[in-house]
């Protein structure tokens, strides 16, 4: 290096890299051994993956292959009545049902735009006050140049909505209120530690096919066993949710790690 001293200055930190195909970032999660576990079945959406899926966990959810806040999510049901089967999906508040799958396809086909749509396992979320939650993993590059866990945050669904997402009427909320009825105290620190180390795996593992990847957020949904679900990997959290927290001490963490790799 000639021994001259570089100094690399915030304007010109290399550009963070952002990937913004859910189905090309389940791939990615796919290849580690270690993660897959983790995972739901994710496939594209066809009318014969509708069916396949149906009949495998009888509830599923279609959403696109690029898209945030939760936008154009939708939650598809396959249900066994005394009148024989039906399905039913909802959108928003609506929901709708139907006697056969082409109908069931055909309106989910007129409700999403020529995008790719995704199909995934259906996780039946654990409740808060009779809510669906999810929980949010910051991991992070800190200082250091490591990935860290920096934070983390539940969002608990809108009465009706079938997504969590702050955009779309979710409430931040802290993970240990949403656990406490759930956990004790030290078995809520565990899962956290657990939660901080499926963080960095994940981090780590997209990091070795975009290594210019400097931040993830990872959200985690919980089933009745307690067993976390990767439904997505967002390479564009958003660090504002975590000023809802009363210790602001993590959103100052949050946000001085995304300054100093110029991520915000």
């Amino acid at each position: 290096m000639n021994g001259k001293k570089v100094t690399v200055t915030m304007n010109k930190l290399p550009r963070i890299q952002r990937v913004h195909s859910k189905w090309n970032k389940t791939r990615i999660l796919l290849v580690k051994k270690g993660l897959k576990n983790y995972v739901p079945d994710t496939r594209k959406l066809s009318r014969a993956t509708l069916e396949t899926m149906l009949n495998l966990y009888q509830m599923v959810y279609v959403k696109p292959d690029h898209g945030t806040y939760g936008k154009g999510v939708m939650r598809v049901e396959k249900e066994l009545t005394n009148q024989g089967v039906r399905y039913a999906y909802q959108a928003g508040e609506t929901r709708r049902g139907f006697t056969t799958l082409d109908s069931l396809y055909a309106s989910l086909q007129s409700k999403k735009t020529k995008r790719i749509y995704l199909i995934q396992k259906g996780i039946h979320l654990l409740k808060y006050n009779k809510r669906r939650f999810d929980i949010r993993i910051m991991v992070q590059i800190n200082p250091q140049g490591r990935w860290e866990s920096t934070a983390w945050i539940g969002r608990v669904a809108a009465p009706r909505k079938i997504v969590t997402n702050y955009h779309s009427g979710g409430t931040p909320t802290a993970v240990e209120t949403l656990l406490k009825h759930y956990m004790s105290p030290s078995d809520i620190k565990a899962f956290h530690q657990k939660l901080n180390r499926l963080g960095v795996d994940t981090a780590r593992q997209f990091a070795r096919k975009y290594p210019r990847v400097k931040e993830i957020g990872l959200d985690i949904a919980l089933d009745r066993k307690f067993h976390p679900w990767i439904l997505e990997v967002n390479t564009k959290p958003d660090p504002y949710i975590f000023r809802k927290l009363k210790d602001k001490s993590i959103a100052r963490k949050v946000y001085r790690y995304a300054k100093a790799y110029g991520g915000v």
